[in-house]
């Protein structure tokens, strides 16, 4: 077994088993690739199915060189699911990482931002250009909903339920779920779309996306990320600003306000409910309210 015919087939396993986002799929597929890599600058001729427990320790000492605690971790967990992958389909009997310890690594809180700056940016969009309209309802939508960027991206116009106030959004491993959107958000995105998005040139793959480029096409990942980057230069907030930035303060921002947890963690998509437990720790000081406010000893 080549080591390209076995990446090709961990990548229809990726997709086909375990229904993983085209996203995701390039991330697992870029660990195995930066070990062929290794593999061909050392000239080691070694297959997929031979290859040792010493020569992948190697690989792994020398990528952690340049690597922090997170991203080594990152790695060893994407070559393990590749030889798991190998074994489920016979190729091997052993997984030459299983003996391997991750480094260890504290659970990284999300970043977020205030409501104040939310508006901020928000008031930085330029309504007198022609994707203005746009960009607000997107920076709306981020916020108001809680989206990743490629559920933003790919979210249609078939899956906006205004008048039942909610919409439709494909998350990871093309599972679906019903967001809840209220007035502010709709009022936003009508706008956009009945007065900007239908003057548009549209291209026949995209009649139902919503959310569209000056050429009548759908949004990339990367587009959004400079949207909101050029937004946040604009409105003169000195942090770094992502997408990601805006679901974390819609989740956060929500508990601080009394908010379900359980809930959130429908809205954003969570498979666990211990990934949604992160926004606990945001705010120490909305977790020492509620102990004044509601413990009988307080």
């Amino acid at each position: 077994m080549k080591w390209q015919s076995a990446l090709q087939d961990y990548r229809f396993y990726l997709k086909l088993e375990r229904g993983l986002s085209a996203n995701s799929i390039e991330n697992y597929s870029l660990d195995l690739l930066k070990l062929i890599k290794y593999l061909e600058i050392n000239e080691i001729q070694v297959s997929p199915v031979k290859i040792s427990e010493k020569t992948i320790q190697d690989f792994i000492y020398q990528s952690s060189k340049n690597l922090n605690a997170r991203s080594q971790s990152r790695l060893i967990s994407g070559l393990r699911s590749f030889f798991s992958f190998l074994i489920f389909e016979d190729y091997r009997s052993d997984n030459p990482l299983d003996l391997m310890e991750s480094p260890k690594i504290g659970r990284k809180l999300p970043d977020t931002i205030s409501l104040e700056e939310v508006d901020r940016i928000i008031a930085a969009v330029d309504l007198g250009k022609n994707e203005g309209e746009r960009n607000r309802a997107i920076i709306e939508t981020l916020y108001g909903c809680g989206l990743r960027v490629s559920e933003l991206i790919n979210l249609k116009l078939s899956d906006l339920f205004f008048e039942e106030g909610f919409i439709k959004v494909t998350g990871k491993g093309d599972k679906q779920r019903f967001v809840p959107i209220s007035e502010y958000t709709i009022k936003y995105i009508k706008i956009y779309k009945d007065q900007v998005r239908i003057n548009q040139n549209i291209k026949p793959e995209a009649t139902d996306t919503l959310f569209l480029n000056r050429r009548g096409n759908k949004l990339t990942r990367a587009m959004i990320f400079t949207i909101v980057r050029r937004l946040t230069e604009a409105a003169g907030i000195h942090k770094k600003i992502s997408p990601h930035t805006f679901r974390h303060s819609f989740a956060t921002h929500l508990l601080e306000n009394g908010a379900d947890l359980r809930a959130i963690q429908q809205m954003l998509g969570h498979e666990s409910i211990t990934t949604t437990e992160v926004y606990v720790h945001v705010d120490r000081s909305h977790l020492r309210e509620v102990i004044e406010s509601f413990h009988p000893r307080k």
